[in-house]
């Protein structure tokens, strides 16, 4: 049975250990090893986690099959000082993918933003991520397009993708 809790500090070596095996799964075909070993040092170095987690406002989920950790997200709630909550990171084991534990840390979420009087969900995702017809399944929307320069000679590319919430 999967349960989702929330992550702390003491959890960043798990968080890590994750998207050290998620990242390659999933971006390796869509960007290059450079890349994509630069966006792993800058988003899931110890000091970049504690950052994003005691500075950012970014509170991170952890999803557990029989306590092993299968999965995380992150969220930040009021985004921007609106009621949006922004999804900053959702990744699944490989393995884990395609049983339901993506849709359990998303309605996780949810249901936080919905608690907090959120009325919007909002993330950033890849253009090239086959994770967007995962997204859509989950009534996102496509709201435009933008590229952000992050580093290292390097280009993000993504879709903004936003969902109303119903309360």
């Amino acid at each position: 049975m999967i349960e989702i809790s929330q992550a702390a500090k003491s959890d960043i070596p798990v968080i890590q250990k994750i998207a050290w095996q998620t990242w390659p799964a999933t971006f390796s075909t869509i960007i290059s090893e450079g890349k994509l070993n630069y966006m792993l040092d800058m988003m899931y170095s110890i000091e970049s986690l504690i950052k994003q987690m005691e500075e950012n406002g970014h509170c991170f989920i952890l999803a557990k099959n029989n306590k092993k950790s299968v999965g995380f997200a992150s969220y930040e709630l009021n985004y921007k000082n609106r009621k949006t909550t922004k999804i900053h990171k959702c990744y699944v084991l490989p393995p884990t993918q395609g049983q339901g534990v993506g849709k359990l840390l998303i309605n996780e979420i949810t249901e936080l933003a919905k608690q907090n009087d959120n009325d919007v969900l909002l993330l950033d995702v890849n253009r090239n991520n086959p994770a967007i017809q995962f997204y859509e399944r989950f009534g996102f929307n496509k709201l435009r397009e933008e590229n952000e320069p992050i580093g290292g000679g390097y280009m993000m590319e993504y879709y903004v993708m936003e969902k109303q919430l119903s309360k």
